[in-house]
């Protein structure tokens, strides 16, 4: 099983534990309740069948017709109509944002049938806007970010410099920075934070709910859950209707589209603990330490994550700014600089700083102790070329293309995860 399907099941597998954990926890809460409810409902149709002297099978026949009325919008209270332009012009807002309160349903065969495929369309669409508004949140968070990562360099005194050398290292290093996805999820959650007790001091004080069925709503809304329990702007008559109801509109709005960026941000992160969890159950009793003690080149060291993934070309940032010469044959006494691997054939040593010069070493390599020969050079020499002329060919094309073989399950991303894809510092390719 490769590493994609490991993640896979192991993510089943979590999800379905997650599912009867949260069933228990529910059950216990909720469970009481339902009897409590259901022992005083019994009561109270008792005692009013005893009081006024009517007949139990006609009661039951009344409320079923209620239950049906109350399918089509009918409620004892006055409620604001729900197919008039405004109620159903919030009806399908409902349906393209795949919140579904279901307080408003299509009575007839028609509007059915319409509706099944205006929300094919409707879903696509706005699926499609969410995304490119996590595109674009995305990138803005991240220019933001490098300018502030930018100032602090500059405050610390890495942006003071003299020469131009020092000055365009200064622009490699930051050229490749991109946000940690930490970062951005805690942004994300701040403004979601916000809007969510913004929006519930509203309709606590235009629905009289308490701050905590408020809080309840805006989530069950913003997350496109849509009990229906509790649903804004239904009555028939608010103070300043016109502006609570735009109010409402724009909160949902904003509210969806920051919780929906925040869950894609949050499935980066439970994608990072499952690899690292498959990485831990692959590589256990397999994993050698490593010889460099860097944290950023541990896929250089484990023997597991270089088989997983040989199409990884360049090593971490801190590992490319000061290159030595690669295939150099040096003698057996000199030792190896820091951030770099010794590949030792007996009589030589060879300096590999990427996880491409160990292959290619291995190679032309002989396990006896001889020196090696100008057959096993050359080969080794033509490894090489091949590497070099393959990123030289992905710079001219402005980036290594992702016509990769290892591109299924989670590696290149679909949907919001391929937008995503290389724009955080835990979705870059470069780590």
């Amino acid at each position: 099983m490769n590493e994609d399907n490991a993640r896979f099941c192991l993510l089943a597998g979590l999800i379905l534990l997650y599912l009867l954990c949260g069933a228990a926890i529910f059950s216990a809460l909720e469970h009481p309740f339902e009897l409590r409810a259901r022992r005083l409902w019994k009561q109270q149709l008792d005692n009013f069948t005893q009081r006024y002297r009517v007949n139990l099978g006609a009661l039951h026949t009344l409320l079923r017709q209620y239950e049906e009325a109350n399918g089509v919008g009918i409620r004892v209270d006055t409620l604001r109509p729900r197919w008039d332009f405004s109620g159903a012009f919030y009806f399908v807002g409902t349906v393209v944002s795949t919140i579904g309160f279901g307080m408003t349903t299509p009575a007839t065969i028609a509007g059915k049938i319409f509706l099944i495929f205006y929300g094919l369309i409707g879903c696509a669409a706005t699926i499609l806007f969410f995304n490119l508004f996590l595109e674009r949140i995305i990138t803005m968070l991240a220019y933001i970010m490098r300018w502030c990562h930018e100032r602090r360099l500059r405050c610390a005194g890495v942006g003071l410099v003299s020469s131009r050398e020092e000055s365009s290292g200064e622009e490699d290093s930051l050229e490749g920075w991109k946000p940690s996805v930490y970062y951005v999820m805690l942004i994300l959650g701040v403004a979601s934070v916000v809007i969510a007790c913004s929006a519930s001091t509203l309709y606590s004080s235009m629905e009289n709910w308490s701050y905590v069925d408020s809080l309840y709503f805006c989530f069950v809304a913003f997350s496109t859950i849509g009990f229906g329990d509790l649903v804004s702007s239904q009555r028939q008559q608010y103070e300043s209707q016109e502006a609570y109801r735009l109010g409402n509109c724009l909160f949902i709005l904003m509210g969806v589209c920051c919780i929906y960026s925040l869950f894609n941000v949050i499935s980066i992160i439970i994608k990072q603990t499952l690899t690292w969890i498959v990485g831990k159950l692959v590589c256990s009793g397999r994993h050698r330490p490593c010889s460099c003690s860097r944290n950023g080149c541990r896929w250089l060291c484990c023997p597991c994550l270089q088989k997983k993934n040989p199409n990884r070309l360049r090593p971490p940032a801190h590992l490319r700014q000061k290159r030595l010469k690669r295939n150099t044959v040096q003698p057996m006494s000199s030792r190896c600089p820091a951030g770099r691997h010794l590949c030792r054939d007996g009589s030589v040593e060879t300096v590999c700083d990427s996880e491409t010069d160990a292959g290619a070493m291995a190679a032309g390599r002989r396990l006896s102790g001889e020196m090696i020969s100008v057959n096993e050079f050359m080969v080794s020499n033509r490894v090489s070329l091949a590497l070099l002329q393959k990123q030289l060919s992905e710079t001219a094309h402005q980036g290594p293309r992702q016509s990769y073989g290892h591109q299924n399950g989670f590696s290149g991303g679909v949907g919001a995860l391929a937008i995503m894809n290389n724009r955080l510092q835990e979705t870059s390719v470069d780590r």
